[in-house]
């Protein structure tokens, strides 16, 4: 009998999640490799006429095109949907690709959705600009008060998207109060889980319908490739969600979905040590800028619900000069082991100002509204050593003037 490790989920759904990383999903050819084998193709062949019509009948399992399906990218699937507890999953070409599809495969035009104030820059020109382009209505409200979520709620309400932890703020949401309203009033709630990933929070868990992702970011966690995913019930990816990607082709390829299975070989090992090192960072900063947005702190205002929710905090986190954007650019300048980039979730500390990088295209009132101010920078902490980050830290603040 072939031994078919980690694609039988009445097997794997009880392994732990450190485990589920690693053998979650796995396939093996007839060679028997141990490494996932990667599938470079765009097309299948059949044996006969026949069973190329079952297939796209849905009456016989099997590849048709890579398009919709392909053995490498349906084992990231796969182990992505067991990380989550969900029971399906589809990956895409970027974490923008999944936001968008997550949300334009339920929304047309009459429909109204209530989305979260701190968001990354593309995020909020989805709720700002596109969904209203195709004549979806939309309310952002400031998502670190649920209450503003039931206020919001229409007749025609059908989407809640919020992020948790937001870029670049870290407003942490409160998922069950959340998601509960979404509940009692029918409205599917969709979660950007990128900051955190289902290592450390597991929105399904406190109620969420769908949760989506930037796997460019922690999963694969070295820089090197950029996916997205969607995870959800069987109902949603099959019926809604898959109908939109199959036609629209936001398609992961088979080499950047092997990449993020290597990496989520690590995730849990990587991400424990950056929220490890990200913490002793934190701790550091807090006695030398005015402000530091970081829940793992007990200074911070939201920090019991963070503990409620989150098993670590992850590895990024943001901090506020007074100088406003010359002293930010300043510190930024003189850093020399910290790089000046806009990318998270890499195993290298990276530092970037928000309102000139990754919130550039959000209009000035706007980025006051979500709290991202001139003098904000955003640092995600990577395995370097954190003392020689905490030394490269103190002589950059010292030559920008703090």
């Amino acid at each position: 009998m072939k031994r078919r490790t980690g694609q039988d989920r009445s097997v794997t759904r009880n392994w732990k999640p450190a485990t589920q990383a690693i053998r979650g999903g796995t396939m093996r050819s007839e060679f028997g490799e141990t490494s996932e084998a990667l599938f470079l193709s765009s097309g299948y062949a059949y044996d006969c006429a026949g069973d190329a019509a079952a297939r796209f009948a849905g009456e016989q399992q099997g590849m048709t095109y890579s398009r919709l399906q392909n053995p490498t990218v349906q084992m990231l699937e796969e182990r992505i949907a067991l990380l989550e507890g969900a029971e399906a999953c589809r990956t895409m070409a970027s974490g923008m690709a999944a936001m968008t599809a997550a949300l334009l495969c339920q929304l047309e035009a009459g429909d109204h959705l209530v989305g979260g104030r701190a968001a990354f820059g593309s995020c909020r020109w989805l709720t700002d600009t596109l969904l209203p382009k195709f004549g979806i209505q939309t309310t952002i409200v400031d998502a670190r008060d649920a209450q503003q979520f039931e206020d919001a709620v229409r007749p025609n309400t059908r989407v809640f998207f919020f992020e948790t932890p937001a870029n670049p703020t870290m407003d942490v949401v409160d998922l069950e109060a959340v998601c509960g309203i979404a509940k009692r009033h029918g409205i599917t709630t969709v979660v950007d889980n990128a900051f955190a990933t289902a290592a450390l929070q597991r929105p399904m868990e406190f109620g969420a319908d769908v949760v989506a992702y930037s796997a460019t970011k922690m999963m694969d966690g070295q820089g090197r490739v950029l996916a997205g995913a969607v995870t959800g019930s069987e109902d949603f990816i099959n019926n809604i969600l898959l109908p939109f990607t199959r036609n629209t082709g936001p398609t992961l390829s088979p080499f950047n979905a092997w990449v993020v299975l290597k990496g989520l070989e690590t995730l849990d090992l990587r991400i424990r040590r950056q929220s490890a090192n990200a913490l002793e960072v934190g701790r550091f900063l807090e006695g030398r800028v005015p402000r530091i947005n970081f829940p793992a702190l007990p200074s911070h205002p939201q920090h019991n619900l963070f503990t409620r929710q989150m098993d670590a905090a992850g590895p990024i986190f943001s901090f506020e000069v007074e100088g406003g954007r010359n002293q930010a650019h300043a510190l930024l300048d003189a850093l020399e082991l910290i790089d000046i980039s806009n990318n998270i979730g890499d195993s290298r500390s990276l530092m970037t100002h928000p309102s000139s990088t990754t919130h550039y295209g959000v209009a000035e009132e706007k980025r006051i509204e979500m709290g991202v101010t001139e003098g904000m920078l955003r640092l995600n902490v990577g395995l370097e050593d954190p003392e020689d980050l905490i030394t490269d830290l103190d002589q950059a603040l010292g030559r920008a003037g703090l």
